[in-house]
């Protein structure tokens, strides 16, 4: 053979051969390609776990207050039972307040036409001077507003006679 000669042509199977070694490499970078983004998804998940925690941490906080303030007019009911219910009043309106917020206003439901996606019907009063389907009475209120609710009120509901 002289140095002429030219170079064999590639066989079908080195041809083959070629393929198979793109291939395998292909596959090692989509397996590396998935490990990191299962890596990512798995922090992701630990950074949404530890803002949630932070979160309940800093509502819970914002709820200290208020148990500070029931335990003060629970040492001064014995010594001062009159005052024991504007504390209490007081109290309350901080936790509202604070509920407000946070996202969640307690709703004042009476005389509202009923709508179940806010309210628990917990029973129904004839009433012929108030339109059916409107409540009459809140047994318990609900707070939220919209989709962001973390109660519905328990309502009575007017009726046709």
């Amino acid at each position: 053979m002289s140095e002429q000669d030219p170079a064999p042509a590639p066989t079908e199977q080195d041809e083959l051969k070629a393929r198979n070694e793109q291939l395998e490499a292909r596959v090692a970078e989509l397996e590396d390609q998935r490990l990191r983004a299962l890596a990512e998804l798995d922090n992701v998940r630990k950074r949404a776990a530890k803002e949630a925690e932070r979160e309940r941490a800093r509502v819970l906080a914002e709820l200290l207050p208020v148990l500070d303030n029931l335990d003060l007019a629970l040492q001064h009911a014995d010594a001062e039972p009159a005052a024991i219910v504007p504390g209490v009043r007081a109290v309350l309106e901080q936790a509202l307040t604070l509920l407000d917020r946070l996202g969640f206003p307690r709703q004042e439901d009476a005389d509202r036409e009923f709508d179940p996606a806010r309210h628990e019907a917990v029973g129904t009063v004839e009433s012929g001077d108030i339109p059916p389907g409107t409540v009459v009475h809140v047994v318990r209120p609900g707070y939220g507003e919209g989709r962001r609710q973390l109660r519905p009120a328990k309502v009575i509901v007017s009726k046709a006679d």
